[in-house]
């Protein structure tokens, strides 16, 4: 499959990266530099849904991320608990949906409470949906999948010969399309456990810019990159197999 012009991606993954170094270049304590990138989130998800991009998924807080030092965790679970909660009451009133991916054992209660409440509230909505990736990592959805896959396969509500790519997708923490387009900012070119499954032929954008400089017309660059691409997912540009030794 070739690339068309002008398309649009239906799935855009941001890894929301470069927060802390924002504030660093800036003379800011790092928190200046979460509170920025959350305001900046708020524009980037308005933006995207003004372009009909379908599906966005943010990566803002991985599993590891728990492993900083406990006074900038605890500023980032407040603003996943209370500040969230505005944004998406905000978010609402744009028709747009949200959802969050990670594991939600290991999170305070006030946060899981608002975690329901942000879903409940636009779970009927149509426009873009938002996929907040929170305590989130990607080999761990994998493990998870596998285990209420073997689950229900104990249950028979699953056959061994049931199980395939689709039935996987299933088992995500959300039953969301493949990624075609992911961002990451600040610089870094890791993937970072993120989505790793649905990232298998995503095309992959890096930029110096920390996130929260990262601004629409930024935004803009990489859709027109991605525009650039030529897409064959796995075959050439005829539309068979391409395989090299």
């Amino acid at each position: 499959m070739s690339k068309v012009e002008n398309s649009l991606p239906k799935h855009i993954a941001i890894i929301v990266d470069g927060n802390r170094r924002w504030a660093t270049n800036n003379g800011f304590d790092k928190k200046i530099g979460h509170k920025m990138g959350f305001d900046n989130l708020e524009k980037i998800i308005r933006y995207a849904a003004e372009k009909n991009i379908d599906y966005l998924s943010l990566y803002v807080f991985s599993t590891e991320n728990f492993k900083r030092d406990s006074d900038e965790v605890d500023y980032l679970m407040r603003i996943f608990t209370h500040d969230f909660r505005h944004q998406a009451i905000r978010l609402n009133d744009k028709n747009i949906k949200i959802v969050f991916s990670g594991k939600r054992n290991n999170l305070s209660e006030k946060l899981n409470y608002s975690i329901r409440f942000m879903e409940n509230l636009t779970k009927e909505n149509t426009k873009t949906v938002v996929n907040f990736c929170l305590n989130y990592g990607g080999r761990s959805e994998i493990a998870d999948a596998c285990k209420n896959i073997s689950l229900d396969v104990l249950r028979n509500i699953v056959s061994i010969e049931e199980i395939n790519e689709d039935i996987i997708d299933k088992y995500m923490y959300n039953q969301l399309p493949p990624i075609d387009l992911m961002i990451r900012t600040s610089g870094e070119q890791r993937i970072s456990n993120f989505m790793l499954w649905q990232l298998a032929y995503s095309e992959l954008y890096f930029t110096d810019k920390c996130f929260p400089d990262f601004s629409i017309n930024d935004f803009d660059i990489a859709l027109k990159d991605f525009n650039l691409r030529d897409r064959r997912f796995g075959c050439n540009s005829q539309g068979n197999q391409n395989i090299e030794i």
